[in-house]
């Protein structure tokens, strides 16, 4: 059983504040990291390190930034057979995260605005395919049509939140939003399974809430939503019930939160470490 996720790709640059500048105000900043990124790229690795079988569809620039892309993809197991090449730049974030882990971002699309919907194809055996709003419209209905007439589930995690076409909601099992978006996100069909995240507040679905694992030392929030995304996306396709896979969705993103930046990249098979941390 496999995973596709199509979606964005951004080389995040993270710069470290002691808080969110005001308007017109100059912060001293106290570091900088290069972090591969964009919703996409995130979810489709969180999956990949769960131990999900993951195909990524996007675009990437011919610049430096694209080659750290496409290289970070691959060295986490996620195939790039349909991983297009933009003549142009590739997408990019710069991002503020203050001292207590919260942050800020702006991002830069570039090569995401041109993925072709024509190269993407749904690979055989694939159970899930997982969509964002990080990408054009006209991208995620095509590729839903298609993975429904594959006989995969959809899932959409409608952030940044934007109107959702009755097209897409149409071919959409779960909606996954953050509590933010979800208030911009009123009217949806009865008939749609909605997920929303809390953060500290843990995640509420089918009006149940399941609490959030408590983290004593925050390093930073930043991605903690595409870590819980993927870990579940990869969890269901596994052939867990939902409420299972939402606690071990739930673990992943509270160790993430409190990583540092080497230990979220040491740690190549999540899965198994959770597994460790959980025994007795």
């Amino acid at each position: 059983m496999s995973i596709l996720v199509v979606g964005s790709l951004h080389l995040d640059v993270v710069l470290r504040a002691p808080h969110l500048p005001a308007t017109d105000e100059t912060v001293a900043g106290s570091g900088v990291e290069y972090v591969f990124g964009g919703k996409g790229g995130n979810q489709a690795v969180a999956a990949a390190r769960m131990g999900a079988d993951v195909s990524f569809a996007g675009r990437a620039g011919s610049d430096s930034f694209g080659d750290v892309l496409r290289r970070e993809l691959r060295e986490y197991g996620v195939r790039t057979d349909m991983l297009q090449l933009d003549p142009g730049p590739s997408g990019m974030s710069a991002a503020i995260v203050d001292a207590q882990g919260d942050y800020g971002a702006v991002i830069v699309s570039a090569a995401n605005r041109a993925i072709d919907p024509q190269q993407i194809e749904i690979p055989r055996k694939t159970t899930l395919v997982l969509l964002q709003n990080e990408i054009p419209e006209n991208v995620n209905i095509d590729t839903a049509a298609r993975a429904r007439d594959a006989g995969a589930l959809v899932w959409l995690n409608a952030a940044p939140a934007r109107p959702l076409p009755p097209a897409l909601l149409r071919l959409t099992d779960l909606l996954i939003v953050n509590r933010v978006e979800a208030a911009s996100y009123q009217e949806l069909p009865s008939t749609l399974d909605v997920l929303v995240t809390l953060g500290p507040g843990g995640v509420n679905y089918r009006g149940r809430n399941h609490p959030a694992r408590p983290v004593e030392n925050v390093v930073s929030s930043h991605g903690a939503g595409d870590m819980f995304v993927g870990a579940l996306a990869a969890r269901v396709a596994a052939g867990d019930e939902m409420e299972v896979a939402i606690a071990v969705a739930q673990q992943a993103a509270s160790w993430y939160v409190a990583a540092s930046p080497e230990e979220r990249r040491r740690e190549r098979n999540l899965a198994a470490m959770l597994t460790d941390q959980a025994s007795p």
